[in-house]
């Protein structure tokens, strides 16, 4: 089609191509513009040769509305043009650039339509960014910016735009448009007004590009009102070179048209056929993961405003006090647990695998809770979801292992969908799980994700990798309903070594009647309900930065007291909202690195640890304890925004993994300070199991020594004291030899020892 434009001859070329069909426009009104969008693009100084090897180029959407020319051919509208009638708009912009490229293949010598690819453009920055629950019937047509989180993701499939269709009476081959993909017959032949067809799939002017979909689930928001409600999600479509674009567990922002596609209901005559679901069919995707500088943020925005309330709380020599004490204020006390779970919220430096020779660094810490029930433990993690840049809370008892993982599903056409699980959707965040005890099923799934921060699937003849690189913070109850302090961890919590390995930090949280704290503590909860607003300390942000005195911070005191010394007196705290950007700015821009001095503090721990635990009975202390150290104290250091880790950092880190099941979880006793995870994983201090072995190895060892196998009670009683067995469990330790057929009764307190 041509026209005179402008007092000049102008031919689009092309114009079919992109506008076929659209008879309403009158070409008179469409050269001009199309002038003024190949000026534009004229200006931003494309390179043609990477347009038309990509099929696409990207358009900045605030320089486009800016640029006078177009504002000018389009009467001051052009916002309401683009965002109105994207389509028209879109196709003007990919025929603009097929001028360009036309022009630029007619220099190089012979231009002819087959040579010009057709492009599109892919705006991008368009605002304002829209809810995914706003999207409903009201903006079908128009072009919405829309942000959440993949959650599931199709296959890529061949997508037929237009197929060559042969009449069967005279066979005559024509192109026939399939509009958004469905397939049609012609109406009529042209030639006969034959209504007969079949299709030629194969024939060279059918089009067919790559298609993908995914399903896109909204952020949730803690201070909505509604946020209680199940997260509304939309699908959306990829089409050519925008496949591939996502994985489930990415958090994309996507621009596109909103379109309807039919879902009928029922089966034969009764199918509804008026029922209809929207999609997005997406113009342009940016994977806010994937852009490096925005990892662990969730694409976060800081206003001028928050990066002076940051600055005001890393001037506080009290920072990590200031902290501690704003992580869920409504629950009094266990400041060194808050400072663990803080550790892990923050995180340490990742190392990323750059070559064949580097192994991947994880670092990002894990932190469980153990304890009596009733003491906060689901209130801290709540808390700990709510303020992590991206945070996913899940309850062990209702969740499966395909919820924490990843989920194969089977579609129609033997389609396989992947559906992202907790751990995935998770990714460069933190992960809080409640119950821990309570999903003993999932325990080995959890083995690869917590260790190489991957999820792998092999299943149905697929087989693929997805990235979980989160913390893990977890709460669990002991199996008898309290801890037993005759047990040991791994038999309060009947979980493995493997997976009890992979933590940081384990805290023993106990319920021991103590007049004076349970006085603070009921104090503390009287006035969190007789406040009006549910909280007992105030939140205002400036005075968050002066109310609490910094003078009594002395870095060389031990860190539980430095914690608790404002404990008795409420200071202020900060608000959730600037303590999650004050983490999610930590985790962007700041990487701590160890300094000499940090590493010898560190090295010389473990190695006193590795000299300290060399018997039998002793928990092997390996590497990993000591990588764990050195991801605490990155952590330690991000928590300041400092890029060095200070030896006063490995102290403070020291310190910490002393108190967990330490001298703070247990009662204080040296054997048990020494090495806090022997004693919870089988270590030093045995459970029954072990006394009970080590009981019957002594009883052995003496009846050889003496020569005899009958020995009476009392005998056997100081047989338990010498070996270091206990003498208060030695009536049940009687029972249960004496059951296994290994103490055999002959006599009134006189017991007879078998033979191995």
């Amino acid at each position: 089609m041509t026209s005179q434009a402008a007092g000049a001859a102008f031919t689009p070329v092309g114009y079919d191509l992109y506008l076929e069909g659209r008879d309403d426009l009158p070409v008179s009104e469409v050269v001009p513009r199309l002038r003024a969008l190949m000026a534009f693009l004229r200006a931003q100084q494309y390179s043609l040769d990477r347009v038309a090897a990509a099929g696409s180029f990207p358009v900045p959407y605030p320089a486009l509305v800016a640029d006078a020319g177009l504002q000018q051919r389009w009467h001051g509208q052009l916002e309401k043009a683009v965002a109105g009638e994207p389509e028209l708009f879109i196709s003007l912009l990919g025929l603009a650039m097929y001028q360009l490229l036309h022009e630029e293949a007619a220099e190089t010598g012979g231009a002819t339509a087959d040579r010009v690819p057709r492009v599109v453009g892919r705006l991008q920055g368009f605002t304002p960014t829209t809810k995914v629950r706003a999207v409903k019937a009201a903006s079908f047509g128009r072009l919405l910016a829309v942000k959440g989180t993949v959650v599931r993701v199709s296959n890529v499939s061949p997508h037929c735009l237009s197929m060559a269709f042969e009449c069967t009476a005279c066979f005559d081959v024509r192109q026939h448009a399939l509009p958004g993909g469905q397939y049609q017959l012609p109406s009529r032949c042209e030639r006969c007004n034959g209504t007969q067809f079949r299709p030629v799939k194969s024939f060279k002017t059918t089009r067919t590009v790559d298609r993908q979909t995914f399903r896109l689930q909204e952020f949730s928001e803690e201070d909505s009102a509604d946020s209680g409600r199940v997260p509304r999600s939309i699908e959306c479509e990829l089409l050519a070179d925008l496949v591939d674009a996502c994985v489930p567990g990415d958090i994309v922002s996507v621009c596109g048209v909103v379109k309807t596609f039919d879902e009928p209901t029922g089966k034969g005559r009764n199918a509804n056929k008026n029922m209809h679901l929207l999609y997005i069919a997406v113009n342009s995707i940016s994977n806010v993961k994937a852009g490096g500088s925005s990892k662990g943020t969730s694409g976060i925005q800081f206003t001028k405003k928050d990066y002076y309330a940051i600055t005001e709380v890393h001037d506080r020599p009290d920072t990590l006090r200031l902290l501690v004490q704003s992580l869920c204020p409504a629950i009094y006390g266990h400041h060194m647990v808050k400072a663990g779970l803080l550790l892990g919220l923050f995180g340490g430096t990742t190392r990323p695998a750059g070559g064949a020779q580097e192994l991947h660094v994880r670092g990002d810490p894990h932190v469980l809770m153990m304890g009596d029930p009733g003491l906060g433990k689901s209130q801290l993690l709540q808390a700990c979801a709510a303020v992590a840049p991206r945070g996913v809370y899940v309850c062990g008892n209702t969740s499966t292992t395909s919820g924490l993982t990843v989920t194969l599903t089977r579609e129609k056409h033997n389609d396989y969908l992947l559906e992202a699980g907790a751990l995935v959707l998770a990714d460069q965040g933190t992960c809080c799980i409640d119950e821990f005890d309570k999903m003993t099923a999932q325990y080995q799934p959890l083995l690869e994700a917590m260790e190489q921060q991957s999820v792998s699937i092999a299943k149905g003849g697929i087989v693929c990798t997805l990235p979980a690189r989160a913390s893990v913070l977890a709460a669990a109850n002991p199996s008898g309903g309290h801890y037993d302090r005759e047990r040991s961890l791994a038999d309060n919590l009947k979980m493995g070594a493997a997976l009890l390995s992979r933590f940081d930090l384990v805290f023993l949280l106990l319920d021991r009647p103590d007049g004076a704290l349970d006085s603070l503590v009921s104090s503390h909860i009287m006035a969190l309900h007789a406040s009006a607003s549910g909280r007992s300390s105030s939140l205002d942000t400036s005075a968050a930065a002066s109310a609490t005195p910094a003078a009594d911070w002395d870095p060389e005191q031990p860190l539980v007291e430095r914690l608790t010394a404002a404990a008795a007196e409420p200071g202020a705290v900060l608000p959730p909202p600037l303590l999650r950007k004050y983490i999610a700015y930590a985790r962007k821009y700041v990487h701590p690195r160890l300094s000499p001095e940090a590493c010898r503090t560190l090295q010389d721990f473990f190695l006193d640890l590795r000299a300290r635990h060399q018997g039998v009975d002793s928990t092997p202390v390996t590497t990993r304890q000591l990588e764990s150290l050195i991801r605490l104290t990155q952590a330690r250091a991000r928590l300041d925004l400092r890029e060095d880790a200070t030896a006063a950092d490995a102290q403070d880190v020291i310190q910490l993994v002393r108190f967990s099941m330490g001298a703070g979880g247990l009662g204080g006793d040296d054997a048990a300070a020494e090495y806090p995870v022997a004693r919870g994983r089988g270590g030093k201090r045995r459970g029954k199991s072990g006394r009970l072995k080590v009981f019957l190895s002594a009883v052995q060892r003496n009846a050889e020594r003496l020569n005899k196998t009958v020995f009476t009670e009392d005998e056997l009683r100081q047989v338990a004291l010498q070996a270091g067995a206990g003498a208060d469990c030695f009536r049940e330790f009687l029972d249960m030899a004496n059951q296994a057929g290994l103490l055999l009764k002959r006599g009134p307190k006189l017991y007879q020892v078998q033979a191995d």
